[in-house]
């Protein structure tokens, strides 16, 4: 594949090349996301599942990130099964790193459990302007970060949103310019039945 090809070219070129490439894919990702969640065919597989098999496949998606922007992961194994959907949990949990990574020049990721089944992932990063926080959810909405970053969506976290709210979970998040943000994702759900 074109992606291995370019592996064992480790110049500049290949470097930003092959990251172009996994923000495609990202971006890919996000439109089928947004596409399938209102499709009455949209298919949850709720079930019991180990919290850190899906937080270490989403962790391992970034390894190359973390590595070159020697950003730390601090993360301490969860120990937890949680009622979900594996498939759409992920893609929030990848969300949610991804975005750390965008706005962490530098410093660490940390992902932990608060109590009751709130998974918790936080930074150190540049943080949101407190007049964004209560609007980061809402769609097309990219705030002072987002003309920064001039190719921020403004979709991501709407979809995160969209997915907890149809898995029964809650996502919030709390932040300081300057000192970075905290996303948390409460796990434990009112309306979720085992098929």
């Amino acid at each position: 594949s074109m992606r291995l090809n370019l592996q064992n070219e480790d110049s500049e070129f290949s470097r930003r090349l092959s990251e172009d490439l996994f923000r495609i894919e990202q971006y890919v990702e996000m439109v089928l996301c947004y596409l399938r969640l209102d499709s009455h065919s949209t298919d949850y597989v709720i079930k019991e599942y180990n919290l850190d098999d899906i937080v270490k496949n989403a962790v391992r998606k970034f390894g190359t990130q973390f590595y070159r922007k020697k950003i730390r992961l601090d993360y301490r194994p969860l120990n937890i099964d949680v009622l979900t959907d594996e498939k759409w949990l992920t893609f929030v949990v990848e969300q949610v790193i991804s975005n750390s990574l965008k706005y962490t020049p530098s410093g660490t990721v940390t992902i932990d459990l608060e109590e009751k089944k709130t998974l918790c992932i936080r930074d150190t990063g540049i943080g949101i302007a407190p007049e964004d926080v209560p609007r980061i959810f809402e769609k097309g909405f990219t705030g002072c970060n987002g003309r920064i970053d001039k190719k921020a969506s403004g979709i991501g976290l709407y979809l995160c949103r969209r997915i907890c709210t149809n898995l029964g979970h809650q996502i919030t998040a709390e932040s300081s310019p300057g000192s970075g943000t905290v996303v948390r994702i409460r796990l434990e759900h009112k309306k979720l039945q085992i098929e």
